[in-house]
């Protein structure tokens, strides 16, 4: 669990709820029923409009990364680097097959170039290419959150109007003004809200965690460039300290 994430959800709604309090106004006011819905499935509509499905539900499900964050397998890849080396100085490059079967879709596609005796330098282009292919899917999914909170505040003024328009249709009943009134102000509120407390703080987020593995995996795809051409000493050191330091 990313207490990080969960601590500064909280601090951002206790900001805008306390204020709220601080200036006489009640918790109540800011709970409208229509206006989340006019926001929120407006803005989402929008963005599935945008975006193919498959980019979108992945992107939604990119959405635990914020509060749990996948896990550091930094220590791991190092320790399965060095197991590579050993094993292909020691019985040469077709050992690396056993490494294969519970090994990531990306290391098994390099093993496997490794073991399949590609060229270093041509192992290395299709390592990268497979990168930019991964990343280019990855922030596509990412970009959703980008588009909701690009979406949102426009969506909010959405609702604000209809929120006049329902007052202005009942200006000769005063009982429903207030309730028009209330829509019209708080889908402002949630539109922006939205927006900047979570949308674009959560693309962001993913967007990190995104570069933290396209970082690792080019330091893999150097790493099976090293193997192929046979150097296993200071080069292979030094891809683990990068691999290990913080990005």
């Amino acid at each position: 669990m990313d207490l990080t994430s969960l601590l500064g959800l909280a601090l951002a709604l206790a900001g805008i709820f306390v204020g709220h309090t601080l200036d006489g106004g009640k918790f109540s006011s800011l709970i409208q029923p229509a206006a989340f819905a006019i926001v929120v499935v407006g803005t989402f509509g929008a963005v599935l409009l945008q975006t193919k499905s498959k980019a979108f539900v992945r992107g939604v499900r990119m959405l635990r990364w914020v509060f749990v964050t996948p896990p550091d397998r930094r220590q791991a890849l190092a320790r399965e680097i060095h197991l590579w080396s050993l094993s292909a100085r020691r019985d040469g490059l077709l050992s690396l097959e056993q490494y294969m079967a519970k090994a990531d879709p990306f290391i098994q596609k390099g093993l496997r170039l490794v073991v399949d005796g590609i060229q270093p330098d041509k192992l290395r282009s299709l390592m990268h290419t497979e990168i930019n292919n991964y990343e280019f899917r990855e922030r596509q999914a990412a970009r959703i959150w980008e588009s909701a909170a690009g979406y949102s505040p426009t969506v909010g003024i959405l609702g604000a109007v209809l929120g006049l328009i329902h007052v202005m249709e009942n200006l000769s009943d005063p009982s429903k003004l207030g309730a028009g009134i209330a829509v019209a102000f708080v889908s402002t509120v949630y539109g922006v809200g939205l927006a900047n407390l979570f949308f674009y703080p959560v693309g962001n987020k993913i967007k990190g965690i995104v570069s933290e593995r396209v970082a690792q995996y080019e330091i893999l795809a150097d790493v099976f460039h090293d193997i192929a051409t046979g150097d296993y000493t200071r080069v292979l050191d030094e891809r683990v300290a990068c691999l290990l330091a913080e990005h």
